[in-house]
C-alpha cells in the first residue's frame, strides 16, 4: 500500500471516528449518547453569562459554559412551574396542550420525550420535582388563577423575606435536594455505569425556589429567601446591585397587579432589596454545586465523554426586580431561563444567540438519540446549532421565542414573543390591555416601554403572533375555564365553602371586605 493511500486510509478512519461522535451523525449510527438533564426551579438564565460570573460563584455552569454551549436567549414557555414543564416534557406550546395554571396541566397518560427513549432501547430513570401532570399544588394556588380576573386586589404572597441558617460550614441548606441528588449521583456509580444500554437521567431540583414561609400558614407560598453564611460567602456582595423601580403611576396594569398580589407594593429599604438578591444569588450558588455533584459522578464513572449533560430551569426569578420577586411575569428575570449543553460532537465555548425555548428540548433529545420525532412538536431541534457539521433541518427554525402566562399573579393572559432585539408583549383580548414593547439592545433593564413610539413594530410582531397562537380566542377560552372551575368547585363545598376561603393564604384581605368579594365573585361568574 502507498504512502499516499495509508494518509488517505488514516484520515478517512479518524473522520468516520469523529462523524459517529457529531451531533450531526446518521441515525443508523451505532453511537447513541447518555444524557442527564439537571433542571432546577427559578434559576435567572442571565447568570449562566455575564455578568452572572460577577455576582456568584457557579463553577459547574461556568464548567458546562467552558465544555460545550451556552443558549444567551432561551426562554421559559410559560413562567410558572407546572405550565412550563408541561411544554418542556411534551414538546408544545402551553396553549396547545392547554395547561392554563398550575393546577391544570398534561394528562397522567402524557407522552414524554423520556418515554419515547425508553420505547426505543435506553435505560430511563427521573428523580425529584416532575411537576407536570394536573391536580398538583395548593388550593390557593388555583383558586387564585381562577378568580385573577375579578376586579378586586387580594395579597396572594406572604412579603419576600431572608433567612440566614446554620453557620459558614453549612453546605446542605436544601436537605430535601441534596438527597434527591445524592440518589442520583448512587444510581450513576452504581446503575449506569454498569448498563450495556444507553441511559437517561433527569434529575428535578427546587432550588433556588424561594423556601415557603412557615408562619403564614400550610397554604402559604415561597417568599422566604433562605441560605447560610457559607453560600453567602460565594455572592459578590459589593456587585449586587439595587435594581430601579419604576414609579407606580408608571407601571402597566397588569405589571401593578402583580406587584401588589405578591405583597410588594409597601415600602423596602435599599438593605432588605440588597439582601434578598444576595440570599437568591447564595441559593443558585448551592444549586450549581448540586449540578457539580453530577458532572464528579459521571466523570468518576467514566462516562463524562460519552453523555451528554443539560442544565436548564422552568423560569426565573425576579428577586426585587420591577418591584416584584417570584415568576410569573415576562420580564427577564422571570422568564429568561439557563441552557447549557455539552457532550460529545459539541464544541467547547459556543455562545449562541439564537432564541429558543423549553419545547426544543423534545425534539432536539430525540435527534441525538436518532430517533424520529412526532410531527406535532412546537420545539425543533437544537442540533444544527450546536454541530455546524449536523445536516440542515428541511425547515429553518423560527427565529422567534413564543412564552404565555394564564396563572395567579398576573389579571390577564400574557403573551410574549422575543425576536430579535424586541419583546412584544400583548395581553387578554388584545384590545383591552395595552401592549408592551421593550428593545433589549438598548433598555436590557426593561424600563421602557417604546410601544406607542414604534406602532409599526408592534403592528410586525402582533401579525406575527397571531400567526402562531389566536390569543384573543385563547384568552376568552382560560376565561371560560376559570370560571367554571371556580363555580363547580364552590358548588361542590357547600356550607364548608366559607371555612376554607377563611384558610387560604390570602384570607386578611378577604375577611377585611367577605361581602364586597363575594358580590364581585358573584358578578363576574354571570359576565
Amino acid at each position: 500500500m502507498s504512502t499516499e493511500m495509508k494518509v488517505f486510509c488514516t484520515a478517512f478512519f479518524i473522520f468516520a471516528q469523529l462523524h459517529v461522535l457529531a451531533f450531526g451523525f446518521n441515525h443508523t449510527a451505532k453511537f447513541r449518547p447518555n444524557f442527564v438533564m439537571v433542571m432546577s426551579d427559578a434559576f435567572d438564565g442571565r447568570l449562566t453569562f455575564d455578568p452572572g460570573s460577577t455576582l456568584v460563584q457557579l463553577p459547574y455552569t461556568k464548567y458546562l459554559r467552558e465544555q460545550g454551549a451556552v443558549f444567551l436567549n432561551s426562554y421559559t414557555n410559560s413562567p410558572i412551574c407546572c405550565p412550563s414543564r408541561a411544554a418542556m416534557w411534551s414538546g408544545r406550546f402551553v396553549h396547545l396542550t392547554q395547561s392554563w395554571n398550575n393546577y391544570k396541566c398534561l394528562e397522567g397518560n402524557a407522552t414524554t420525550w423520556m418515554d419515547v427513549l425508553q420505547e426505543n432501547g435506553y435505560h430511563t430513570r427521573s428523580l425529584g420535582k416532575l411537576d407536570f401532570t394536573s391536580g398538583g399544588h395548593s388550593v390557593s394556588n388555583r383558586v387564585e388563577a381562577w378568580t385573577r380576573d375579578v376586579p378586586f386586589l387580594l395579597r396572594q404572597e406572604g412579603r419576600p423575606v431572608t433567612d440566614l441558617t446554620g453557620n459558614a460550614s453549612t453546605e446542605r441548606v436544601m436537605t430535601k435536594d441534596w438527597k434527591t441528588t445524592d440518589i442520583a449521583v448512587q444510581w450513576i456509580r452504581q446503575t449506569a455505569a454498569s448498563l450495556r444500554q444507553p441511559f437517561a437521567l433527569y434529575l428535578g431540583l427546587n432550588l433556588p425556589h424561594p423556601y415557603r414561609t412557615d408562619s403564614l400558614g400550610p397554604t402559604a407560598g415561597g417568599s422566604t429567601f433562605r441560605t447560610s453564611p457559607y453560600w453567602l460567602k460565594k455572592v459578590s456582595h459589593q456587585n449586587v446591585s439595587v435594581p430601579k423601580w419604576l414609579h407606580f403611576s408608571e407601571m402597566h396594569p397588569v405589571d401593578y397587579y402583580s406587584t401588589y398580589t405578591k405583597n410588594c407594593s409597601g415600602n423596602f429599604t435599599e438593605q432588605e432589596v440588597k439582601d434578598i438578591r444576595a440570599y437568591y444569588y447564595a441559593m443558585c450558588a448551592e444549586t450549581d454545586a448540586m449540578l457539580g455533584a453530577v458532572v464528579e459522578a459521571l466523570r468518576d464513572s467514566g462516562l463524562l465523554s460519552s453523555t451528554v449533560l443539560l442544565f436548564t430551569s422552568d423560569h426565573g426569578d425576579l428577586a426585587m426586580e420591577h418591584r416584584q420577586f417570584y415568576k410569573m411575569s415576562m420580564f427577564e428575570g422571570s422568564s429568561h431561563v439557563p441552557l447549557l449543553v455539552a457532550g460529545p460532537g459539541v464544541k467547547a465555548g459556543l455562545r449562541l444567540h439564537e432564541p429558543v425555548s423549553l419545547v426544543d428540548i423534545y425534539p432536539t433529545m430525540l435527534d441525538l438519540a436518532g430517533v424520529s420525532a412526532p410531527g406535532d412538536l412546537s420545539g425543533h431541534s437544537l442540533v444544527p446549532l450546536l454541530s455546524r457539521s449536523a445536516v440542515p433541518p428541511a425547515e429553518p427554525r423560527p427565529d422567534w421565542v413564543l412564552s404565555e402566562y394564564h396563572g395567579c399573579n398576573a389579571n390577564a393572559s400574557t403573551y410574549m414573543l422575543r425576536q430579535g432585539k424586541w419583546k412584544y408583549m400583548a395581553y387578554a383580548d388584545g384590545l383591552s390591555v395595552p401592549p408592551q414593547l421593550f428593545d433589549l439592545s438598548s433598555d436590557k433593564d426593561e424600563l421602557h416601554n417604546v410601544a406607542a413610539q414604534f406602532p409599526a413594530v408592534c403592528q410586525h410582531l402582533d401579525k406575527l403572533l397571531r400567526s402562531v397562537v389566536d390569543y384573543p380566542i385563547v384568552s376568552k377560552e382560560v376565561q371560560r375555564y376559570n370560571r367554571q372551575q371556580f363555580s363547580s368547585w364552590r358548588q361542590s363545598l357547600g356550607d364548608s365553602y366559607a371555612s376554607i376561603i377563611a384558610g387560604l393564604r390570602w384570607h386578611l384581605d378577604w375577611q377585611r371586605h367577605p361581602d364586597l368579594y363575594e358580590k364581585a365573585i358573584d358578578e363576574w361568574l354571570k359576565a
